[in-house]
């Protein structure tokens, strides 16, 4: 890769797992049009859920969550009151003919949670949503939190899909970032787990962290690829100390620049690929037999607030502080802060402070962002299909962009606009092309490589 293109594609821009992207939401949607909007789906639609659990009980350097330090578990028992409130508000709020397809518990740390709370909220979900027969159950998991009784509830969820945090495995690199992980640890996890009946496990790897070189990660991925996850994750990481204040523990001058960056990730990829493990967007894996890789061949590969997913739902639905709600109408953001999220849910039943509406060309450009970030590119006629009267525009740029295009980016031939594989190392830059918010906005984002 040429460094110059590293250096002029490599700008700060959206992860884009949203258009319009959450620095644009704003106050004008709130608890009111929310309730409006969840009213509004009709039977036979199907949703997901979300649930945040905002706690650790250690806090990584690295972290961009919504997440806050404790080492009491009275303030996780009060925000699970709350949470329980606000889930029962929700559900009343859905007809019974919307089915759940899937749940996914974030953090923070889920595992944090104790054996019989963890089963009493799934319990309440079920009891105040419809589930259809088969639903996907994943959770993001601490290795450090785990106990026998912990692996048990979690199968008496059913759980699905196990999702573990690796980053780096070097222990200098561990210190640098505040995650003390072993490699005998996330091997119990996933042991344990897979002793339980889930059928799918997944690995985050970051490159780009402090002290971090292409020899420490081609160690970490050696250990990965020894436990044979059925996906990897192979994430940038994101320095954003003016957002993330406990960031700034991180020595900026440990960081590897993006010339080393980008050595690291190409290095790891290529050992992910040679281990038989499919490509997926910019920066996901999966085997073959993997739901993920079989969605991305049949097309039907997505990209949410969890970034890469094979969830087919109609719409996601946020639980909990700083959660976000992806409805047919638009996005919904909570209360971030926990103790307000509180006081929110318990004296209006919900908790939303902001989102968007989607207007007709923001759908539009959202499909044409999703389709670069899922697939490297659109059709033309798909998209005069779907959106009629808002496609001639986006599809004008889109050909402009090609035809200005000198470091060979993409092509547009047959009325398809694809990305090369040159553009596809920078998909994210490339997205933010068609995206008419990105230059009206102040918001400071991680960057693209």
């Amino acid at each position: 890769m040429a460094k110059d293109l590293l250096v002029k594609y490599s700008a700060a821009v959206p992860r884009y797992t949203s258009y319009p992207t959450a620095p644009h939401f704003h106050s004008g949607v709130d608890c009111g049009k929310y309730s409006q909007w969840l009213s509004e789906l009709v039977d036979g639609q199907t949703i997901s859920l979300y649930i945040h659990i905002p706690y650790c009980d250690r806090l990584c350097w690295f972290c961009a969550c919504h997440t806050r330090h404790t080492l009491k578990y009275a303030p996780i028992k009060t925000y699970l009151d709350a949470l329980f409130v606000e889930i029962a508000e929700v559900g009343a709020r859905l007809g019974s003919g919307t089915k759940v397809v899937a749940v996914h518990f974030g953090g923070g740390s889920p595992t944090m949670l104790r054996p019989e709370d963890m089963t009493d909220l799934m319990t309440r979900l079920r009891s105040h949503f419809s589930f259809a027969e088969t639903v996907d159950i994943s959770v993001e998991m601490d290795p450090n939190d785990l106990d026998e009784e912990r692996f048990d509830a979690l199968a008496d969820i059913g759980l699905t899909r196990a999702s573990l945090g690796v980053q780096d495995f070097d222990p200098r690199v561990q210190k640098a970032i505040n995650r003390i992980q072993t490699f005998d640890q996330t091997k119990s996890v996933i042991e344990a787990v897979r002793a339980r009946g889930v059928a799918s496990v997944n690995c985050d790897i970051l490159y780009g962290l402090p002290y971090q070189s292409v020899g420490t990660l081609e160690r970490t991925v050696n250990d990965i690829l020894s436990l044979a996850p059925d996906r990897v994750a192979l994430f940038g990481y994101a320095h954003v100390p003016w957002m993330k204040k406990h960031q700034t523990m991180i020595a900026e001058e440990a960081l590897p620049d993006i010339h080393q960056r980008f050595e690291q990730m190409s290095h790891a990829a290529d050992m992910l690929c040679a281990a038989g493990y499919q490509p997926i967007g910019i920066d996901h894996f999966a085997l073959p037999g993997d739901s993920m890789a079989i969605a991305e061949k049949q097309g039907r590969l997505r990209r949410n607030f969890q970034g890469y997913t094979t969830d087919p739902a109609d719409a996601l639905i946020g639980l909990g502080a700083s959660s976000i709600s992806q409805l047919p109408q638009g996005y919904i953001q909570n209360m971030a802060a926990t103790g307000e999220y509180q006081r929110m849910v318990k004296t209006e039943g919900l908790a939303a402070v902001r989102g968007i509406a989607l207007s007709a060309d923001d759908r539009a450009r959202a499909s044409v962002i999703e389709q670069i970030m899922c697939v490297f590119g659109f059709s033309f006629a798909a998209l005069r299909q779907d959106f009629p009267l808002d496609a001639e525009l986006v599809i004008k740029e889109a050909k402009l962009f090609a035809a200005s295009d000198r470091d060979n980016l993409c092509s547009v031939e047959n009325d398809y606009f694809t990305l090369t594989p040159v553009g596809r190392t920078f998909a994210r830059s490339v997205a933010a092309v068609f995206d008419c918010y990105l230059a009206k906005g102040k918001a400071r984002h991680s960057i693209a490589v």
